[in-house]
């Protein structure tokens, strides 16, 4: 038995024992109460010691509870720390990262322009010189064709017996000679 099952056996003998007229006392069977008071009173050291040790662990429990839920809190402060920091350099790195990108923009921007104007300062020049080719090419080709209807005068004068000098341009042979590289022909008399 333990020691509630003990009590409420000695509360119920007290209860079922007589009453003495006109008081508020009770007649018990000594022998039977000292008894249960004595089995009550070896169990109770036992019982005693177990609520000691019962309240010293849960003090001791407590005491580890309150030990654990600081360090939890402790750590819970530096991951939240740690968090915001991470949070901060995160945002500074979107930032940097933001201001790098539109520099780069920019930049390309500005690179592709310089070279358009490079691109179309070379293409200008270029269209100047094939212009200046073009001119000598077509001056070219009036000379040869001057020259030309020069020689099929020499040649058909000479084919009808006539001097080949009566039938070309004084004028335009020496220009023909020194396009070509000749000496110029003596002019005509």
């Amino acid at each position: 038995m333990d020691v509630h099952d003990q009590l409420n056996q000695i509360a119920a003998t007290v209860r079922g024992a007589k009453a003495m007229p006109m008081s508020a006392s009770c007649l018990v069977n000594r022998t039977e109460m000292l008894e249960a008071l004595e089995r009550l009173r070896e169990v109770l050291p036992a019982s005693l010691d177990d609520a000691d040790a019962l309240l010293s662990d849960r003090d001791a429990v407590l005491t580890a509870g309150r030990e654990e839920a600081e360090r939890l809190l402790v750590a819970a402060r530096a991951e939240r720390e740690q968090l915001i920091e991470q949070t901060d350099v995160l945002v500074a790195a979107r930032e940097r990262a933001a201001a790098v990108a539109s520099q780069a923009g920019a930049e390309a921007t500005r690179l592709l322009a310089d070279a358009d104007d490079y691109v179309d300062r070379k293409l200008g020049e270029f269209e100047v010189v094939l212009g200046q080719l073009g001119s000598q090419v077509n001056n070219g080709r009036e000379r040869l064709a001057a020259r030309r209807e020069a020689d099929l005068a020499r040649v058909q004068a000479a084919a009808e017996g006539s001097s080949p000098e009566e039938h070309t341009r004084p004028d335009v042979l020496p220009e023909v000679d020194a396009a070509f590289g000749r000496k110029p022909s003596p002019p005509v008399i």
